[in-house]
């Protein structure tokens, strides 16, 4: 058979008379999408997805078909090419209904496959349910105690009664692998011989870290405080998560290739210069570690504490003087955290001043419940107008009494003064929880106008060159661990790609989210959610000791087999997923007019048939036909509403599909699915 020679991109290519382009890129290692091709079927071109571009030729050529020439010169993405491509997968996902990943992993801030992992604690398997999880997340026990779970606010087990406990599931399972020998362990990539500094021991800092190691960079850790865990350690209390828990997992980030160092702090032990001059690249993880004033008079008493302050000193084995009368100002996290220890710490009244109502409270309702169990007591609409005392000690404090207004920019209604109302409290020590700041001093960057590191939110680099920023002391400040978490972990694939020469910016995954409502789920069975009972408050406001014991194994594979399992089960093998993922798509602009009618049915028996997902390449209806010769399956109907439905005709050939299979394999979305 004769020899052919071509180029394509610019690469010598050779292949046999009669291959198409396609089979000569692929010789070549050279990727042209096509997702209508197969090569056990005759070549179809009908997606419009493998178009390329050949010298001497005005029209866009399909590789997929187009038969290979001496002397051919093909470019595979010209910009005519590429907008060809986006608007042929705009058109298809445009109609698409694929539901690519579940809401649950949508929403979580960490990007953590929330549906793999919990379908692996339902099969029983926690050893694979960490590895799917440490993809994205190195501190799952920790995250599993404390997160506030935005995951499950957007279950959609919710439609059918009350959402999936996810995060105790993910304590549940990650804290019985820390306690296995036999625990899974990554892979360390060969060393690169670039090296990395990372300041900051907090969650962004040892995700940054761990990943970066693991791609094989000798990273080294840098931390002022004497031990690793940042706010893990210091800012939470002991009650909602045991220190013994982050050591452990500190202890795998160590094991991972990171080299740690404590109690040195730049700008007082050396300077950020010449830190920075060891390194190939820097990420600075600094976290938010000063709390915010009060802002009003009294505010310079003693017995004025912020809150972190607080947190860290408790962390530390200290005792502060609070007093046996404590009032702690603030609705989030950090205030519910700071009255729940001054409880344990023996304080006899301790009040939570927020000038909202609890509805606006940013903090977890779990944790607003549990301190109301505890004896916290709630002044809502109250704000401090001033702090007062004698002999320069806190001995109560003044407050505004507030009404909602209208609403702000974050949509909750603001507190607004009623004027000449105020009311006393008799208070020995005021917590001020109201905000966290960065304290950047040491570190030459550029900072945004609230005085916080301005890094790209899509590359992380500051104004200085190869030193990037997460986490806390970033563009918006402070927020929940798995936020700081999930941003170091996109950073630490930048900082990966930058070491190698060529800096690749985050883009946000393109996929295909599917609207449903609780008429989508009404034949499912009602099955009520799992709880684990909390110690009685008046027990736990005595002690640090944990809330609960967390799930059996039997609670959590129960509860984890409540999973609707929403998220497509091909999403990490779909090729339509992938090619659309190549370009910044906008479907949104051929998504106005009417979607097909989108159902399911299981008429071929072993096989769900998707017609959401469904892009009618026809590849099924040509494997049935050419590959298994059976001819089971057609295209019905004409123009926009047409779809592949199958016809049996006798029981001898529903029992040729039922061990078949060929149509699913060949399919290049989730549209098939094998049920056996």
């Amino acid at each position: 058979m004769k020899e052919l020679h071509l180029s394509i991109n610019g690469v010598p290519c050779v292949c046999q008379e009669g291959e198409t382009v396609l089979d000569a890129a692929r010789r070549a290692g050279i990727e042209i999408p096509t997702l209508c091709h197969d090569d056990s079927v005759a070549h179809y071109g009908a997606c419009g997805v493998c178009v390329v571009e050949a010298e001497g030729n005005n029209k866009l050529l399909r590789a997929c078909s187009t038969r290979a020439a001496e002397g051919m010169v093909v470019h595979t993405e010209t910009p005519r090419v590429i907008q060809a491509r986006k608007i042929a997968l705009e058109l298809l996902m445009s109609d698409h209904d694929g539901d690519c990943m579940g809401p649950c992993r949508l929403h979580c801030p960490g990007d953590t496959d929330c549906q793999a992992y919990v379908k692996q604690v339902a099969l029983g398997n926690t050893r694979e349910a960490v590895r799917i999880v440490k993809e994205r997340l190195p501190l799952p026990a920790c995250i599993g105690y404390v997160c506030p779970h935005p995951c499950e606010a957007h279950c959609r087990r919710a439609l059918v009664e009350e959402p999936i406990s996810i995060a105790a599931i993910k304590r549940y399972m990650s804290v019985t692998q820390l306690n296995d020998p036999d625990r899974w362990k990554p892979e360390r990539a060969p060393s690169t011989g670039k090296r990395v500094g990372v300041v900051g021991g907090g969650p962004a800092g040892l995700t940054a870290a761990y990943y970066l190691s693991l791609m094989g960079h000798e990273v080294t850790l840098t931390e002022q405080m004497p031990r690793m865990g940042g706010m893990l350690r210091y800012g939470i209390p002991e009650y909602r998560l045991p220190k013994a828990v982050v050591d452990a997992e500190v202890a795998e980030i160590a094991e991972a290739g990171v080299k740690m160092e404590n109690g040195v702090c730049i700008g007082r032990d050396l300077s950020f210069e010449a830190y920075r001059a060891k390194y190939d690249a820097v990420v600075l993880a600094i976290g938010a570690w000063k709390s915010s004033p009060l802002g009003c008079p009294g505010q310079e008493l003693r017995g004025v504490l912020g809150g972190i302050d607080f947190l860290r000193a408790v962390a530390e084995g200290e005792t502060p003087d609070i007093g046996s009368k404590v009032a702690v100002v603030g609705g989030g996290n950090t205030a519910m955290d700071a009255c729940r220890t001054a409880v344990r710490l023996g304080a006899e009244q301790v009040y939570v001043v927020y000038r909202r109502t609890r509805d606006e409270m940013p903090a977890n309702a779990e944790e607003i419940d549990e301190a109301m169990e505890e004896g916290v007591i709630f002044k809502f609409l109250t704000n401090p107008a001033e702090v007062l005392g004698e002999n320069g000690h806190v001995t109560g404090v003044k407050l505004q009494v507030m009404e909602l207004g209208a609403p702000d920019a974050s949509g909750r209604r603001s507190p607004v003064p009623v004027e000449g109302k105020f009311e006393t409290l008799d208070v020995d020590s005021v917590i001020a929880a109201i905000g966290q700041k960065v304290e950047p001093s040491a570190f030459p960057v550029e900072l945004n106008r609230r005085g916080i590191i301005a890094a790209d939110e899509a590359t992380f680099r500051t104004n200085l060159e190869g030193v990037f920023a997460v986490g806390d002391a970033t563009n918006g400040g402070a927020d929940i661990a798995i936020a700081a978490i999930g941003e170091a972990s996109r950073c630490a694939k930048v900082v990966d790609s930058y070491l190698k020469g060529r800096t690749v910016p985050y883009r946000r995954p393109f996929v295909s989210e599917r609207k449903v409502t609780a008429a989508d789920f009404a034949d499912r069975e009602r099955v009520a959610r799992v709880r684990v009972e909390n110690r009685p408050g008046a027990e736990r406001r005595r002690d640090f000791l944990p809330l609960n014991e967390g799930y059996t194994p039997e609670q959590a594979m129960h509860e984890a087999a409540r999973c609707l399992e929403c998220g497509c089960h091909d999403y990490h093998d779909c090729a339509l997923i992938r090619h659309a993922n190549r370009y910044p798509l906008e479907p949104e602009r051929f998504g106005g007019g009417e979607k097909r009618k989108h159902d399911s049915e299981r008429r071929l028996e072993v096989i769900e048939r998707d017609a959401g997902k469904c892009i009618l390449c026809n590849l099924c209806v040509r494997v049935c036909d050419e590959v298994a010769g059976q001819g089971l399956l057609g295209l019905v109907g004409r123009g926009f509403g047409t779809v592949i439905r199958p016809e049996f005709r006798d029981s001898a050939r529903i029992a040729v599909c039922r061990d078949c299979g060929k149509c699913v394999e060949a399919c290049p979305t989730g549209a098939l699915k094998l049920l056996k």
